[in-house]
């Protein structure tokens, strides 16, 4: 009985012994768990990124539009007259002045033309002053009752036919001049002439189907671009009240836009594109817009005071909408819907959503997430 006592007991012992050592275990296991979860979350590293600060700025309410240069005049030249090209006062392409003369055709046949009208001239007048002494003979003997009405009556339809055939002798002779004028054909604007269509030698028909050459006005010059219709009540309204610039930037230039302002606002909206058609005058001094080329054009509406800006890289496309990452005082990246407005150069306009003088995040978003510790880097 003892000795069963004693093995009973022995027993009960050894089950307690290991009762209590299981415990030790599953505590010791869940300690070293929730050591090493604290552990990784205390070790996990401060995401780089770099940050800027939004800034309250005044800035231009602008529109950005893509811009084609018009001439500001074109001119097609054709001869008034019919005859050989015998010179060309030009080369293609070269800049003309108003009244430079650029084609001379064969003026031998305009005058001979003018003498033989003036010839005509002389002839008739010589008749007339027959005819007008006539006339006043066949008054005075009518008067006297011994010529007859009808004798004057000749004399007087006569002398009146070669007055007024002298009147077509001058009109003759000022046509003849005219003509021989056209056989000088000169610039009628300052512009850049060019494709050259004519040849010394060509037989020059009076307004031919196609120009001897053309020129176009590049002192001043247009930049055409449409905007949309929405945009049309606001761009009147600026206009009323102020003078609205446009800026022409070159494409790829390193040179500064062209500056100059609106001059033409369209009659009618284009209904198939929903947009109307603007127009900037720009004086091009330095010719730098050419005929053709596209520009980026920007017409500058009005000034916006206090706008809130950040960099343009700041801002992320979520499922929502835009989105930034703000960077609170304890360097914790904060995910927030932000509006967006219009873009200023490399800034945007924050209309919603971030204050100035809060910080921002301008790279290093695809390793943020929301509450996440950040580390700033230097940009270089």
């Amino acid at each position: 009985m003892l000795q069963l006592g004693g093995q009973g007991t022995f027993s009960t012992r050894k089950r307690t012994s290991l009762n209590q050592a299981g415990i030790v275990i599953l505590l010791l296991l869940m300690g070293g768990c929730s050591k090493g979860e604290n552990t990784a979350m205390m070790a996990r590293p401060a995401a780089p990124v770099l940050v800027a600060k939004a800034v309250s700025k005044t800035v231009p309410n602008q529109l950005h539009e893509i811009g084609n240069v018009e001439a500001f005049a074109t001119v097609n030249i054709k001869s008034r007259v019919e005859g050989q090209l015998v010179a060309i006062h030009f080369h293609e392409g070269d800049l003309v002045e108003q009244g430079q003369l650029l084609f001379t055709l064969d003026a031998r046949p305009f005058v001979a033309a003018l003498r033989l009208a003036q010839a005509n001239l002389a002839k008739d007048q010589a008749q007339m002053v027959k005819a007008d002494a006539d006339e006043k003979r066949y008054s005075y003997l009518l008067e006297q009752s011994v010529g007859s009405r009808e004798q004057y009556d000749q004399a007087h339809a006569t002398a009146a036919a070669l007055r007024a055939t002298v009147i077509a002798d001058r009109a003759a002779i000022d046509t003849a001049r005219l003509n021989l004028e056209y056989s000088q054909i000169p610039s009628p604007l300052d512009g850049r002439t060019g494709n050259l269509q004519a040849h010394i030698g060509d037989l020059i028909k009076a307004d031919a189907d196609n120009p001897m050459v053309t020129i176009t006005q590049v002192q001043p010059i247009y930049v055409a671009f449409s905007v949309p219709e929405s945009e049309l009540p606001v761009v009147r309204m600026n206009l009323e009240t102020h003078r609205l610039e446009v800026d022409a930037a070159i494409p790829n230039s390193p040179e500064s836009p062209e500056h100059g302002v609106l001059a033409f606002i369209d009659n009618t909206v284009d209904k198939t594109t929903g947009t109307i058609l603007l127009k900037g005058l720009f004086q091009n001094e330095n010719r730098r817009l050419w005929p053709g080329e596209f520009v980026n054009a920007t017409l500058t509406l009005n000034q916006i005071r206090n706008a809130t800006l950040v960099p343009s890289q700041a801002i992320q496309t979520g499922q929502n909408g835009s989105v930034v990452f703000v960077v609170d005082d304890h360097m914790h990246a904060h995910l927030r819907p932000v509006v967006a407005g219009a873009q200023v150069g490399s800034d945007t306009i924050i209309e919603h959503g971030v204050q100035p003088g809060e910080t921002v995040v301008t790279d290093g978003q695809l390793l943020l997430a929301p509450g996440a510790t950040v580390r700033i880097k230097s940009s270089l």
